[in-house]
């Protein structure tokens, strides 16, 4: 209530309603360690309503966690604190997820629990446990409602993630109004449903909630729902159990609700029997601490081998010679990047075991399966491909938790048309710095015959804007090995691989070496002009070739510059950039078969951008492209038409 009243921005209905379940679950429950907030059994507990950001600030405090201590939360909201309006992860030691977006904390718990579960089968030994913890969400209606809540509860329940418990804050208030107005489901037959374990208390009886929770701990076989019926704002009565308590609305009354708390005028108060209580649980969880390293010292000297590849995973560790274990392709090949990126993901996926792979019910489209590896199943958690059904925004929530656990690798696939499916979860990483691959194929309107729905052209533009995400799309097989590579080795951000359904040629123009290590750099020069520099042809992806085939015709003074990534050339040291494309030449030309609005900062005014300002058509991919005018002679006309 101090916290939200001093800076008059915030949310008092969560906190308060849920001040019992708190207790429960950091005065007694929670196995954790404020002294090691890494560490790697702990209990992971993830607040999906994010806007009650101070219910767990609160905890935190209390639980002895240093980045929260006392002069933090009185700088709740305030610039530069650890304290944000919404959780962020990297701010706060003990937070697991930003959760902003509601609905995102329940599939990041849900990714969190399978990585859990893949650890668990792949490190513990018959002498040796090191993974037996549970994944704890709390969760109000609002989340409850959203979609990708509920694509990753199915899934969840699927897999039988009895690792995973859900707490939901059922206040029966939404923002606008109470919750009748907008959902009348029985929450407990809909998860009974999908096969969860579920149980409803009062969850303002401490007792009743930690015997609901203790009994959900020990259940097997279901991941597991505690419907929690609570009071919002509860403890100020002007606002208690409305629509109202949902913001600062109530702070005004904290006084009066102060006197009737019977708490003293002091604000910020935390007394001494609560101070003292809460250092006793910490040196009790201490000891459990202390009890799981022997256990985890014992296990390392007996796994010598296990324990180097978890301590490699958990450091982020890629073998830097990985570019040099990828075969070569057949100068005459002539294949699809998706396959392309087939062949390349085999010997990347043995040499970085953490590595696992999934797919959006397309793995075969999408060609991302990990042949040396089976599918992850409930009775087999070491497979290392993930079938997530048609679901394409729970699958991107899922892969965000498996990233923020820190201990697996994860990547996913899907058509790139249904990034728009994922873009808030997608968005949510690169805020983030999580570093999940995105597969994503049929990359243009050369998806052909499924038509406009399925041919995306604005969808690359509109994911290379998103700050801190780097899309590659190669524009050959040796590009794609690059590509991959760049992914893997990319550790402070998401990577999404742009990848086409129709084949394309080798561009040998330029050597192996040459095309691979330039998609590091993000853009590079493929043919190198005879004689002076006269014109530049830019492109990515499928359309470079034309730009080949454009730069033939033209004759001597052309150079074609394949870019790959805009996000990592841009990147680059101003020299390079100005060594690819020399400010002296104002005569450029790109051609990419999707909007043209991002390609004007390369042309720029004086140039000219062949490009699809429209959607697709419903025909044969070359067809579509030749119609539409993603072709070599257009690269040519708009070269010739330039001063």
């Amino acid at each position: 209530m101090d916290a939200i009243h001093a800076c008059s921005s915030g949310h008092l209905g969560l906190p308060l309603g849920c001040a019992e379940i708190g207790a429960v679950l950091f005065g007694e429950a929670l196995s954790h360690n404020p002294a090691d907030a890494k560490w790697l059994n702990r209990d992971r507990f993830i607040l999906s309503a994010g806007h009650g950001s101070m219910f767990l600030y609160s905890w935190l405090h209390l639980s002895g966690y240093a980045s929260v201590d006392h002069e933090q939360v009185k700088k709740f909201r305030v610039l530069g604190s650890h304290t944000p309006g919404h959780p962020e992860f990297h701010e706060t030691a003990g937070v697991e997820a930003t959760t902003g977006p509601l609905g995102q904390g329940i599939s990041n718990a849900v990714g969190y629990a399978v990585s859990q579960k893949m650890a668990a089968a792949k490190f513990n030994t018959a002498a040796h446990t090191i993974f037996n913890n549970h994944i704890v969400c709390l969760a109000g209606d609002g989340c409850m409602q959203e979609g990708v809540a509920m694509e990753a509860a199915a899934f969840a329940g699927h897999f039988k993630l009895d690792n995973l418990i859900l707490i939901y804050d059922a206040n029966d208030v939404t923002l606008d109004a109470m919750a009748a107005a907008s959902q009348s489901e029985d929450a407990a037959k809909r998860f009974e449903s999908i096969g969860w374990g579920v149980q409803t208390v009062d969850g303002h009886d401490v007792a009743a909630v930690l015997a609901a929770y203790e009994k959900a701990k020990t259940a097997t076989g279901k991941p597991q729902l505690i419907i929690a019926r609570t009071l919002i704002g509860k403890g100020i009565p002007e606002v208690a159990g409305t629509a109202k308590a949902h913001g600062e609305g109530g702070a005004k009354f904290i006084d009066a609700a102060r006197k009737g708390l019977g708490l003293p005028e002091e604000h910020f108060f935390v007394s001494a029997e609560t101070r003292a209580y809460f250092a006793d649980h910490a040196a009790k969880l201490a000891k459990k601490y202390d009890a799981w390293k022997s256990v985890f010292a014992a296990w390392q000297q007996a796994n010598p081998e296990l324990a180097a590849q978890l301590a490699s995973a958990v450091k982020g560790e890629v073998p830097a010679d990985l570019l040099a274990k990828i075969p070569a392709f057949a100068a005459d090949s002539k294949i699809a990047t998706r396959k392309a990126g087939s062949d390349v993901l085999q010997p990347i996926a043995d040499a970085v075991p953490n590595l696992i792979g999934g797919s959006a019910d397309l793995y075969g489209s999408t060609l991302n399966y990990i042949n040396s590896s089976k599918d992850f199943t409930a009775e087999n958690g070491t497979g290392r491909n993930i079938r997530f059904g048609i679901r394409e925004h729970g699958m991107a929530g899922i892969m965000n938790g498996i990233a923020y656990d820190g201990i697996f690798r994860a990547s996913g696939a899907t058509f790139l048309v249904f990034a728009d499916y994922c873009r808030a979860s997608i968005r949510l990483a690169a805020l983030s710095g999580l570093n999940p691959i995105y597969i994503f194929t049929h990359d243009s309107v050369g998806v052909g015959e499924d038509g406009p729905t399925h041919q995306p052209v604005e969808t690359v533009s509109g994911l290379r804007v998103i700050p801190n995400l780097d899309v590659i799309r190669p524009a050959d097989p040796e590009e794609t090995a690059g590509a991959f590579v760049a992914a893997v080795q990319r550790t402070n951000g998401p990577t999404l691989l742009a990848l086409s359904r129709q084949a394309v040629p080798m561009l040998n123009e330029a050597s192996v070496q040459t095309r691979r290590e330039g998609v590091a750099k993000g853009a590079y020069i493929l043919v190198k002009e005879t004689g002076a520099l006269k014109t530049i042809l830019l492109s990515a992806g499928s359309e470079v070739q034309h730009a080949v085939a454009a730069a033939k015709q033209l004759g001597e003074g052309v150079r074609v510059v394949s870019v790959p990534s805009f996000c990592r050339f841009d990147q680059q040291p101003a020299a390079y950039r100005e060594e690819v494309l020399p400010s002296s030449c104002r005569r450029r030309v790109a051609i990419e078969a999707g909007v043209s609005g991002l390609w004007w900062k390369y042309v720029g005014l004086d140039g000219r951008v062949v490009a699809i300002d429209r959607f697709g058509l419903s025909a044969p991919g070359n067809k579509v492209m030749e119609v539409l005018g993603i072709t070599a002679q257009a690269v040519v006309d708009a070269a010739k038409s330039l001063a």
